[in-house]
């Protein structure tokens, strides 16, 4: 027999007991976190400790974050399997909610379930427009709708939080496994709290579209960093964009206040793809990519278990329109083993939720690590295809690598360039993991030429200095801290 119950507060967890033998071993597993159980029982009886929570990357301890999870009993060598025990209905257990079903957890952000149907939502939403709360010194951050805190607001966060001691910090997050910056409070997407945070801040700093409703208080001001130089085809300029996701494109647009952009070509591309006339673009660098200059690679590497001594490779391929997951074009454990590196992986944010961990040896699967900006601080080579971090990686000097055995197919059919990636490249196009692996063996120096005019062309702003100089303005105009 085995019996199932719920810990809650603050270190929630799902307690198993059973009769017969102690399990060799018990543990919760899903896509991208497992844990394991704390195991107890003298052979007439067991128990079973699963924790809900984890810390990754010598982080925090969080509640693991949203999903399915399978728990996996290991049976003592002299028992059978166990029985699956009774379900437990879901059930807020403070910092997430979980219900079981068989051996199947499903865990889910603490969000009253009341709030989970489109008429609850559409309430709020309705509350939300119609306020009238006043405006407080705060600032609401969201990155990557909320699936991290990283990239750009998380750079204009640190500095303001040096400028402005005592600012109030709210970030957007899909639930609180979610490591947000000291002092910060999160916000919950969807919540009433999220809704209110929205409403109340004067400033809102995003790297993406505002999803969901969005009604500009008097003195509200948005500054959009987006994420990233496009190489690939946006908004607008999309094959194939039908004239209702136009007018949404406008309609996101006219939302923004500023704009943010890496360089002179990144400006001239998104004010057109976006449609946003002759309102201030600001071309100051990319502050996410500061910490390229200032930042600590071996300290990088020690969070993530790797010596300093170790080739690094990082995979960082961007997404595909037409599939949820990371492509797998490339054999990671293959190319750790020809090149004797540790190879990271790293899927685009828009696979993260869908996606699941990448398994080898000497392959460490880090899109689940909240800032790609670190990565490429502790990489010793970058292998990409289409993704904009090609723009961010080259502020280090450091040998980047196209791998593009889809490049007619995204080229043509997916999203289109801007430009003609093979002829100003600043380092080789490769088609096979074969000509992958010699190129890496191979001197860069035969770049050096288009690396360098690739650097004064997109790097030109990146000196470690570009946080200073937006935050500077957006004090200097008002937007918060007056």
């Amino acid at each position: 027999m085995t019996t199932a119950e719920w810990i809650t507060g603050s270190a929630p967890a799902l307690v198993l007991r059973g009769t017969g033998a102690r399990p060799e071993r018990v543990e919760l597993a899903g896509a991208r976190a497992r844990v394991g159980a704390s195991v107890t029982g003298r052979g007439k009886t067991w128990k079973a400790t699963l924790t809900l929570s984890a810390s990754r990357w010598g982080g925090p301890v969080l509640p693991l974050p949203s999903g399915r999870y399978r728990v996996h009993v290991e049976p003592a060598p002299s028992a059978g399997d166990p029985e699956v025990p009774e379900p437990l209905a879901l059930a807020q257990l403070g910092p997430l909610r979980a219900a079981l079903t068989g051996w199947d957890v499903e865990i889910g952000p603490p969000v009253d379930p009341a709030y989970d149907s489109g008429e609850a939502q559409e309430a709020l939403e309705r509350r939300y427009a119609t306020g009238r709360e006043s405006l407080e010194e705060a600032v609401f951050f969201e990155s990557f709708y909320g699936r991290n805190a990283s990239c750009n607001p998380l750079a204009i966060d640190r500095e303001l939080r040096e400028r402005v001691p005592g600012l109030v910090r709210y970030w957007s997050v899909v639930d609180l496994s979610v490591d947000v910056p000291e002092g910060a409070i999160p916000v919950v997407e969807g919540s009433p709290d999220w809704w209110r945070a929205r409403a109340v801040s004067r400033l809102l700093v995003v790297n993406d579209w505002l999803r969901r409703r969005y009604v500009r208080r008097p003195g509200q001001h948005v500054v959009q960093t987006w994420h990233g130089t496009p190489l690939k085809r946006l908004a607008l300029h999309r094959p194939g964009f039908d004239p209702r996701r136009a007018v949404a494109v406008v309609r996101e647009s006219r939302r923004w206040d500023v704009l943010l952009a890496q360089n002179p070509y990144a400006a001239s591309i998104l004010r057109r793809a976006y449609a946003f006339g002759r309102r201030p673009i600001w071309v100051e660098g990319y502050p996410r990519n500061d910490v390229l200059r200032t930042g600590d690679a071996v300290a990088v590497r020690a969070r993530l278990g790797i010596g300093a001594d170790e080739r690094v490779i990082l995979y960082a391929p961007t997404w595909r329109d037409d599939r949820e997951q990371i492509v797998d074009f490339l054999d990671a454990e293959r190319l750790a083993a020809d090149t004797g590196a540790i190879v990271l992986v790293r899927g685009h944010s828009r696979t993260l939720l869908p996606g699941t961990d990448a398994q080898g040896a000497r392959v460490v699967d880090v899109t689940g690590f909240p800032d790609t900006a670190q990565l490429l601080l502790a990489a010793d080579a970058l292998v990409t295809d289409y993704s904009s971090v090609m723009f961010d990686f080259t502020v280090t000097g450091k040998p980047v690598y196209f791998f593009v055995p889809d490049l007619e197919d995204y080229r043509g059919r997916l999203r289109g360039f801007y430009f003609d990636l093979a002829g100003r490249a600043p380092g080789p196009l490769v088609r096979t993991q074969d000509e992958l692996t010699r190129a890496l063996a191979e001197d860069s120096a035969a770049y050096a030429d288009r690396y360098a005019s690739w650097q004064r062309a997109f790097n030109a702003r990146d000196d470690g200095h570009a946080a200073e100089r937006v935050v500077a303005r957006i004090l200097d105009q008002g937007l918060i801290g007056g």
